[in-house]
């Protein structure tokens, strides 16, 4: 990959190896004092044995509170370099290459990001939301770096992980210096998960700003299921049915190992819809959607688009079963993924996507002749429920590729 192997992993790597053939544990599964004083100083991890605050010596009692100590033990054991058995820690005897393989060793490491939250995330006497909620907030404070092409201030991400973790809570009856102090704990968590990246080589972390080195990209789009340059991709073709003047179409990219669910969702994405309703996709007469018992639907999140179909081959896709907007699909080629190109990918297309509950095609051709017409009785009630001050706002044959793939970048990962 071409960049500084980052501190973690170099630590990681030595504190498996000190690790040996295995070291006893305490009752509670932590590292014990006496091989945590000689960790701290073999790691180099920063941590401070006995701290001296004025003129008060403070006894380190557990090696708990040596943060960076616990965080290296979790990450490795998230990343199955290390696992406890027996009241020892261990190493996994058949991830033992990787400790010679410093890229794929960073990768690993990334990919246990989502596993590493109680050890990475420790704000100190107020817990932040971000603890709580940290794999939503990770996928927020990842998607928003990746769809960044430049430096993003850190009060930016801050703000996304904020605004990803507190609908979850109600918080309108703290007071302004109580949600202030959870705020800053928040913010305080986020620093510490950028600083874990930053040592990985992963993110460049300054004062202000903080974004995805080239490494960082790749394993994040490794993490979002994207296709590995060489990997089959399908090229597909997205047509709403029973829409015309101007007919509404996609043309995408999508890795062919793609579940249908996430298709779902980039369908959603590139067509424009605002995933409001149910769906389900029909292929070979067989209907998958969310599971239901009632609707009988067989499990979207099981099924691959690569393994069903074959190019040539045409399925269906439907939203809303109230206006049952019917996407027609068709396979139309297989590809191998190209470096540097972001995937899902939308190649071309046409035509705006229509409103949200305007009644299906019949429904929408009516919406376009009464935009049209100023005279029209239904003209003004049109435009308030559209939320537009004039026609002119909306026009049906307007779509822009690069607004859709926009909108793919910043869908999370699966």
């Amino acid at each position: 990959m071409g960049e500084t192997v980052g501190g973690a992993v170099e630590q990681v790597r030595a504190l498996v190896g000190w690790v040996g053939t295995g070291r006893r544990l305490t009752q509670t599964g932590r590292v014990t004092l006496a091989d945590a004083r000689a960790l701290v100083e073999v790691l180099d991890t920063g941590d401070r044995m006995d701290p001296v605050i004025g003129d008060r010596t403070f006894k380190t009692k557990s090696s708990e509170e040596l943060y960076h100590l616990t965080l290296l033990v979790e990450w490795a054991k998230a990343a199955r370099l290390l696992r406890t058995a027996g009241g020892r820690l261990l190493p996994v005897k058949k991830n033992a290459k990787l400790l010679d393989r410093p890229d794929e060793l960073r990768g690993a490491l990334f990919a246990a990001l989502p596993h590493i939250g109680p050890a990475v995330t420790v704000s100190g006497w107020l817990e932040s939301l971000f603890t709580h909620e940290y794999d939503r907030g990770l996928r927020a404070l990842l998607q928003q770096l990746y769809a960044a092409m430049t430096p993003v201030p850190l009060s930016d991400l801050y703000e996304v992980v904020w605004q990803a973790v507190s609908p979850l809570y109600v918080l309108d009856d703290l007071s302004p210096d109580r949600l202030r102090h959870v705020r800053a704990a928040n913010d305080h968590d986020v620093q510490r998960v950028l600083k874990a990246m930053a040592s990985l080589g992963t993110v460049l972390l300054t004062e202000d700003t903080a974004e995805l080195t080239a490494d960082g990209r790749t394993e994040t789009a490794r993490m979002r299921g994207e296709p590995e340059p060489g990997d089959a991709v399908l090229r597909i073709r997205v047509e709403l049915a029973d829409v015309d003047d101007p007919r509404v179409w996609r043309q995408l990219l999508v890795p062919a190992a793609i579940h249908l669910d996430r298709l779902h969702s980039v369908i959603q994405a590139a067509m424009g819809w605002q995933n409001c309703h149910m769906h389900a996709f029909t292929i070979d007469g067989v209907q998958y959607g969310r599971p239901d018992s009632e609707l009988g639907f067989r499990d979207e999140r099981t099924a691959t688009l690569g393994a069903l179909l074959t190019p040539g081959a045409h399925f269906v896709y439907t939203y809303d079963f109230g206006d049952s907007w019917e996407h027609l699909i068709t396979v139309e080629q297989v590809q191998q993924a190209s470096a540097g190109l972001h995937y899902p990918h939308c190649v071309v297309g046409a035509g705006a996507c229509p409103p949200e509950d305007c009644g299906g095609g019949p429904g929408y051709s009516d919406l376009k002749v009464i935009l049209a017409d100023p005279a029209h009785e239904e003209h003004h009630d049109m435009l308030m429920w559209l939320g537009l001050r004039s026609a002119a706002e909306f026009s049906p044959d307007r779509f822009a590729p690069d607004e859709a793939n926009a909108r793919l970048l910043r869908l999370t990962a699966p």
